[in-house]
């Protein structure tokens, strides 16, 4: 992507400089953390799944962000530690993915680092 890479511990982070860039957060992916992430605009945004939850909702954003046209994909809670993007980042394996994503090659197993 053209913007780089941002890792961020807290998707409100990127609310400022996350525009256009691929963004690998800590947050988990529910509704609140899509709205923050609909203010940064990025071109790609990762979340924690947080173990998905109760109707989805460590997941939500992925679907929000969706309609607004921007790729998003969350890793396994078991694989990522929630709140430290460095860890999505370095150890994370994707679990989710909405079709923006998928359409660029995030696929549920695959590690997102070498992505």
């Amino acid at each position: 992507m053209a913007g780089g890479v941002l890792i961020v511990d807290s998707i409100t982070e990127a609310v400022i400089s996350g525009a256009g860039r691929v963004v690998v957060s800590g947050s988990h992916g529910g509704t609140s953390a899509g709205h923050f992430a609909l203010q940064a605009r990025p071109a790609l945004v990762v979340f924690n799944d947080a173990g998905v939850g109760k109707d989805a909702a460590g997941i939500a954003a992925l679907p929000l962000l969706q309609a607004s046209g921007i790729a998003a994909c969350a890793v396994a809670h078991t694989s990522a530690r929630i709140g430290e993007a460095a860890s999505t980042h370095d150890d994370g394996v994707i679990s989710h993915a909405n079709r923006a994503a998928s359409a660029l090659g995030a696929a549920p197993g695959r590690p997102l680092r070498p992505w």
